[in-house]
């Protein structure tokens, strides 16, 4: 067992400091606490088989992988996901700019310039990049998308009416963000 525990903690500080999180960080994604992270890199402790298939899931490698022993050569063909994550992000961001162009292009073509689709691909390119980071497991960086779709949004509206000069949607906006902060702070109990 105490074989098991040793390899274990080795593949998980491997894989957890190859994708550059810290205890802290994988613990929030596993829903436990830095101190479980430790215990289990210490070799004190093993996962239990829910946390173990998570952990495969959230650095792409097989339960089997975290279970046995490997060489240099082996744990060097695990790479990070960091990579990959910003590309398909960027891609993602691009996608729903180019559909806007597409749409502001096909409008223009029927003698109707609708500008204003560029103003709402903002708050959509913004719920594009909550739902990325929230798949990815970087919630903290999710209180700054969500801000900025609450001000995208309030901005976009604004820029639909200009006539009516609704600028009072902006004091709105005020609650909004601090309701957006204080649900950021609710945190749930990690398990030991």
């Amino acid at each position: 067992m105490d074989d098991l525990k040793a390899i274990v903690s080795k593949n998980i500080i491997y894989l957890r400091t190859n994708n550059k999180m810290t205890q802290l960080e994988l613990g929030e994604v596993l829903s436990y606490s830095d101190k479980a992270v430790s215990k289990w890199e210490r070799g004190e402790a093993v996962p239990d088989a829910y946390v173990l298939k998570k952990l495969s899931a959230l650095f792409n490698v097989s339960v089997d992988y975290l279970l046995c022993e490997h060489d240099e050569k082996e744990l060097k063909a695990v790479t990070p996901h960091r990579f990959d994550r910003r590309v398909i992000s960027l891609i993602s961001f691009l996608g729903t700019w180019t559909l806007a162009a597409i749409i502001f292009g096909v409008c223009w073509a029927l003698d109707s310039i609708q500008w204003i689709v560029f103003v709402y691909s903002l708050p959509v390119s913004i719920v594009v990049m909550i739902v990325l980071t929230a798949v990815w497991g970087k919630k903290k960086t999710n209180i700054y998308y969500i801000s900025a779709l609450v001000w995208s949004v309030i901005g976009a509206i604004y820029c639909s009416f200009l006539q009516y000069n609704w600028w009072f949607l902006f004091v709105i906006g005020i609650p909004a963000q601090i309701i957006v902060f204080l649900s950021f702070r609710i945190r749930i109990r990690p398990k030991k």
